[in-house]
């Protein structure tokens, strides 16, 4: 089984791999099948994302290679607004927005990052977990995709539906988005996790473009008594006044950002400069957020993947159809 170490080498490799096919130097066939060897060697799994990247990769190399322009380097934005702490990165042609969530459950403390993948038309690649502080210590700094489309890296980016992989074993760490989510229908669950998604660039580009309009500097903000658009399963959410606390049926908060706690301490989901959990090693320095709408690469998927939801049907216990529709509001 592959070890902590070897995922770091792989992604670094796979990573290094894929800057080149953009900006140079070429990458040769030899070196593709020298990382395929790696994986195999250190036991990662045949259905692993890094064997389909590096599948795409050779794609590229044989001509075949997408004819969407992307910018030549990576963009890492950070910050709030409307309501959340959020990492925003732009990469080549497509997001990772990443959003923290703590809470407490039988007496102990978690913390987890949330993050989405959005191609160049704004749909879904993926939805991952990552256990920053699990109620089960030994998987702190694990990754979890709890939704992937199938061959994301080569399917049409226009898509309205298609064919995903689910997690088998949902964590219980989702309690801190929504307490009750493992009394919904597992449906609902896996369209709702992509929904939020949506729900959060929606508020963003508002946020943006409110902030355009007003030539404001200051941080954003929120009108009086408004809230982050989650739409928790059944309607149950409850807004505490700073847009970041939500409470279930029995007073058990869940966290969004970075807030004080009630008892004069603060939490922090790492999106600030002084952070670390939702700033990537190598990355150079986080930019704001409000400079998002000068990103060609980030700025046209966000508003593209503002104006989308999902619905979501079982095939089997790990496997779903995902169909996307325009929010008929937007």
């Amino acid at each position: 089984m592959a070890t902590k170490d070897n995922k770091r080498q792989v992604r670094e490799l796979v990573e290094a791999l894929e800057q080149r096919a953009h900006v140079g130097p070429m990458v040769g066939h030899a070196e593709i099948q020298s990382a395929r060897d790696f994986l195999r060697q250190n036991d990662f799994s045949p259905a692993s994302d890094y064997f389909n990247r590096l599948t795409c990769l050779e794609n590229r190399l044989q001509g075949r290679a997408p004819a969407f322009a992307r910018a030549a380097t990576k963009r890492n934005y950070g910050g709030k607004a409307a309501g959340y702490r959020m990492q925003v990165q732009s990469i080549y042609d497509h997001l990772i927005l990443s959003t923290c969530y703590e809470g407490d459950f039988n007496t102990r403390h978690g913390r987890v990052k949330i993050s989405h993948r959005f191609n160049r038309e704004g749909r879904i690649d993926f939805v991952e977990l990552k256990y920053l502080n699990s109620l089960h210590p030994p998987l702190n700094g694990e990754v979890r995709k709890l939704l992937t489309v199938r061959g994301y890296q080569s399917n049409r980016k226009d898509w309205y539906a298609t064919e995903a992989h689910v997690l088998k074993v949902l964590p219980q760490e989702l309690v801190f988005l929504y307490e009750d989510i493992f009394r919904c229908p597992r449906a609902r669950i896996f369209a709702w996790l992509i929904n939020i998604g949506h729900n959060i660039v929606e508020d963003l580009v508002q946020d943006l473009k409110l902030r355009q309009g007003s030539g404001a500097c200051l941080d954003f903000a929120r009108p009086a008594g408004s809230e982050p658009n989650l739409c928790w399963p059944n309607g149950a959410r409850n807004h505490q006044g700073n847009g970041s606390t939500h409470r279930n049926g029995n007073s058990r908060a869940v966290k969004l950002a970075s807030e004080p706690n009630g008892h004069g301490r603060a939490t922090d989901n790492g999106s600030s400069f002084d952070g670390a959990y939702l700033r990537p090693a190598g990355y150079p320095e986080q930019l704001g957020l409000e400079n998002l709408s000068q990103d060609e690469v980030a700025a046209p998927i966000l508003e593209k993947a503002a104006g989308l939801e999902s619905a979501v049907e079982m095939v089997s216990h790990s496997e779903v159809v995902v169909r996307y529709s325009r929010k008929s509001l937007y």
